[in-house]
């Protein structure tokens, strides 16, 4: 029997062992981030909902909308943390040196952990896919209902909100008071306008939206196709409002992460061939100017035609900038992070096995604690890592692949590197 296990055989009873206990640890430690992301939903409810007042059912529907969120961050977590516990359990329990010692080879051990991985990433990938987009659809449709009852829920301190054609930007925001208050909107006959006030009071006004009473108001108005064309005066009290429906329609626009990966897929392919014809036209005035540009230069520095090189070179260097700017569309870039990350998040399960155990192998005493301790300091980690590179991936342009996969990479690559490095040892 052992030179049967030593030709790679893999015994049933020990597969299915590791396979209860590594998911019995799974269910623990699901139970344990899931409470953690719970409380956290909780207390933005608290923070955005509950403090203005939204009536209690309303609140237990919109957690209720936001488990399928809850559920997928949870899961990958919980495969590392389990897989840490059980592989270290077994360890610091001299099993795995048994199971080595009678014939038993590594895989044994990994391939029960990973099984475990592969139906966790099924389960977190139908959740991140189909659950979590129907869930925020279900999560924004009451948001908006709640928001015509309640319009001052828009009203955060030191926020920017944007309202179709207004930009209100609030200082302190404390009961109904706003302090240096900033408004940027257009009126309908296509004028600019700033509007600043050092105090105002705003309030709920029915359908008619959100109130705003300022004292000692400023205003300064342009024309849009005439900047040097423009008014300014002051007001000892000046109300403004916000319709109700600018407000809705701030949410009403489907976002990527209401589509399951196909329809984000869809989106982006729309939207690279509309950056592509951008780009197209923009490489053309790109470089007829700098044809002109050159055709300018053989003609001598004489003032005239040096006036006309400056012009072509400002002409030149904007679209130049501005071809640069259509390869980054913003846009674009968040189609690309959300689908990636509904791959790399549910995913992430199995790069967590590759690095849980030979990991967990290295534990001699209290494994469970140890692999508990080891898992939250790893999960801290890879949630910063995906965090930034969603960062970094919007605001400055990164690759998105690299910017989601990048902690999922990172840890198969260690995970590989300590399981050679065991196996060798």
């Amino acid at each position: 029997m052992t030179q049967k296990f030593k030709n790679g055989l893999i015994s049933k009873t020990i597969f299915w062992y590791i396979f209860r206990e590594t998911l019995f640890a799974f269910a623990v430690s699901f139970g344990f981030f899931f409470f953690i992301f719970f409380v956290n939903q909780l207390l933005l409810m608290a923070q955005e909902i509950l403090s203005k007042k939204v009536p209690l059912n309303q609140v237990a529907r919109l957690v209720l909308f936001a488990l399928p969120s809850i559920v997928s961050l949870s899961a990958p977590f919980a495969t590392l943390l389990g897989s840490l516990m059980t592989i270290g359990r077994l360890s610091s329990d001299n099993e795995i040196l048994v199971m080595l010692a009678s014939g038993l080879s590594y895989k044994n051990i990994f391939l029960p952990t990973a099984a475990v991985g592969v139906v966790v990433s099924i389960f977190s990938f139908i959740a991140n896919d189909v659950l979590l987009p129907a869930g925020t659809i279900q999560f924004n449709r009451l948001y908006r209902s709640i928001l015509v009852s309640t319009p001052a829920l828009e009203i955060e301190s030191n926020s920017v909100k944007k309202f179709k054609d207004t930009i209100v930007i609030t200082g302190n925001v404390s009961e109904k008071n706003i302090s240096d208050l900033l408004i940027l909107d257009k009126t309908a006959e296509g004028e600019r306008r700033v509007i600043l006030a050092k105090e105002a009071e705003f309030s709920d006004a029915g359908e008619e939206g959100i109130r705003l009473d300022m004292e000692k108001a400023f205003i300064h108005s342009s024309k849009e196709t005439e900047r040097a064309d423009y008014d300014y005066s002051s007001s000892v009290f000046l109300r403004y409002r916000i319709a109700q429906e600018d407000l809705i329609q701030q949410v009403q626009a489907a976002s990527p992460r209401e589509m399951t990966s196909r329809d984000v897929y869809k989106g982006i392919k729309k939207k690279r061939e509309t950056v592509n014809k951008e780009l197209k036209s923009r490489i053309a005035l790109t470089f007829e100017a700098s044809s002109i540009l050159e055709t300018t230069l053989k003609k001598g520095p004489a003032n005239y035609y040096w006036r006309q090189r400056n012009n072509l070179l400002t002409v030149y260097s904007r679209e130049k900038e501005l071809t640069l700017n259509a390869r980054k569309d913003r846009v674009l870039s968040l189609y690309l992070l959300e689908f990636y990350k509904k791959f790399s998040l549910p995913f992430g399960s199995m790069a967590f096995i590759f690095l849980a155990v030979p990991l967990g192998l290295f534990a001699k005493k209290n494994g469970q604690a140890v692999g508990f301790i080891l898992g939250l300091i790893i999960s801290l980690i890879y949630w910063t890592l995906l965090l930034s590179g969603q960062n970094v991936g919007m605001r400055l342009g990164y690759s998105p692949f690299w910017s989601i996969w990048f902690p999922n990479i990172l840890c198969s690559g260690l995970g590989l590197v300590l399981c050679l490095h065991r196996v060798r040892k």
